[in-house]
């Protein structure tokens, strides 16, 4: 594996399930100076979650660069990894992670290592600049994108705030067969492992960890059903689940915006935070492009628009992108609460109050797996 070494400023600078959010009404150059209209778009390969190389997100980057990103979309870190192992090197010039996932693709030689002198630290906000598991020492791997919470999503129709407080209302039998669960074993475990009183929900020893297998097997009778990403989005819409574990404001955020009376909150138990962030995958065909690429998504205009991805919102961790929402688009800068001058997600944070999302550090993922395996078909 290289390291890079050419100095910063040298290169020029989920499918969709609604309707692509409005231009951002910001003006920037099409086209880098390297690249001309009568040039063939170049290809950039890129592994992420649905949304990331849509336009709203990416097009901008595409103009200026002449490049076409091409995506292949997962569901998880678990399909992520095995997609990365059934691939040769230089498949993914560009992987997107969730952050407990990192590591594993430091140990298997699947990302390249990152000069941190190329991505703009200095702008984000300290708890982001050297953030845990992307970097080994002093050795960076991955760069920090953008984040979110995972609390309780819930129908205001059907269940009051003051319920959805709790991860208690899981477990309310007037909601039986209207909880959902977004199947992914990790948050909803971990939420339940806040519930039994798990301060690192994720690092529990064994007499904990068979106490939340319990308590998840009590709520088992309440669940309605197991969705994934299109299916968690229309059974919230349509009223079928009326309570959703394992997710937050990445999916309540876009149905609320466009009418549907759903939200999420962060209860007294405390909430996970998921990560993802950006690395440039091993024997990329285009480094420096990938380079430019992940540049261009950290800096305020590429995190606005990641922030405001159609397929899921986010929260960001550069500092002037929260000031340039802020001024162009201030009632979405409050609704994701970003708003420097007010009580916002960084207070969440500072408080205590979140808890990254992780893998398990006392057990085997794979007995997470295998849990998760038998709670479904209970």
């Amino acid at each position: 594996m290289n390291m890079e070494t050419k100095p910063p400023g040298t290169t020029p600078t989920r499918r969709r399930f609604l309707q692509q959010s409005a231009a951002l009404g910001m003006s920037f150059p099409l086209l880098s100076p390297s690249a001309r209209a009568s040039d063939s778009p170049r290809e950039l390969t890129m592994l992420a979650w649905q949304g990331h190389a849509e336009k709203d997100v990416v097009g901008e980057f595409e103009q200026q660069h002449n490049v076409r990103i091409r995506p292949k979309y997962y569901v998880g870190g678990d399909s992520m990894l095995a997609l990365i192992s059934q691939s040769p090197p230089g498949t993914y010039d560009v992987i997107l992670s969730d952050s407990e996932y990192v590591e594993q693709l430091v140990t298997g030689n699947w990302v390249e290592p990152l000069d941190p002198r190329h991505y703009p630290f200095d702008d984000f906000f300290p708890e982001f600049q050297k953030y845990t598991g992307h970097w080994r020492g002093d050795a960076l791997y991955s760069v920090f994108l953008r984040f979110g919470f995972l609390g309780v999503a819930y129908n205001t129709q059907a269940v009051s705030e003051k319920d959805a407080r709790s991860y208690k209302v899981y477990f309310d039998p007037k909601y039986k067969g209207r909880v959902g669960h977004f199947d992914w074993h990790l948050p909803s475990i971990g939420q339940i492992s806040l519930l039994a009183g798990n301060r690192k929900p994720f690092d529990i020893d064994a007499t904990r960890w068979a106490q939340v297998q319990q308590r998840m097997a009590q709520l088992r009778p309440n669940v309605g059903g197991f969705f994934d990403y299109g299916g968690t989005f229309s059974s919230m819409r349509n009223g079928q689940m009326v309570l959703m574990a394992g997710i937050g404001d990445w999916i309540t955020g876009v149905l609320e915006k466009n009418g549907a009376p759903v939200r999420s909150v962060i209860p007294e138990e405390g909430g996970l935070q998921w990560t993802e962030s950006l690395s440039i995958g091993r024997g990329s065909r285009r480094p420096e492009l990938a380079r430019s690429f992940i540049r261009y998504m950290t800096s305020p205009q590429g995190q606005i628009r990641s922030a405001r991805m159609a397929a899921y919102p986010a929260m960001v961790p550069n500092r002037k992108a929260w000031e340039l929402l802020a001024r162009s688009d201030p009632a979405e800068a409050r609704r994701s609460n970003m708003l420097l001058q007010e009580r916002n997600a960084l207070h969440e944070i500072r408080e205590g109050r979140i808890t990254p999302r992780a893998q398990p550090s006392q057990q085997d993922l794979q007995d997470w797996v295998d849990f998760w395996g038998r709670y479904k078909n209970a």
